[in-house]
């Protein structure tokens, strides 16, 4: 698969994670069937900005809840304060009750499989 096709898919995948939720690269990378790429999931991830259309980049964050990706936000506070109009509660960059809001597409998507 190439890089294109690649992040066309992850783009696609975080497009479905409703507002208020949140996964993780690592179970995105799952889910495409590319366990161990979540660092690929994380390079999209990085040029979401470009894709159309747009993607909710914020509901994407480490499999800590950390929000690793706030520094390729303009300003990066701008992914805590998207999460926050979500209801998403985050205290010094970690998801506040992050297993009540994960998004499992696994789980989630497998009843549109």
């Amino acid at each position: 698969m190439d890089r294109a096709s690649f992040y066309d898919q992850v783009y696609q995948v975080v497009r479905l994670i409703p507002a208020g939720r949140v996964t993780s690269y690592g179970a995105i990378a799952a889910y495409l069937g590319t366990k161990g790429s979540s660092r690929m999931v994380g390079y999209a991830m990085n040029n979401s900005g470009l894709a159309d259309p747009p993607v909710p980049a914020q509901r994407v964050v480490n499999r800590n809840g950390l929000l690793t990706g706030k520094f390729h936000f303009n300003p990066p506070e701008l992914m805590e304060q998207l999460l926050a109009q979500e209801g998403v509660e985050v205290k010094d960059d970690r998801i506040i009750n992050f297993k009540s809001v994960f998004w499992d597409p696994t789980v989630e998507l497998d009843l549109e499989k």
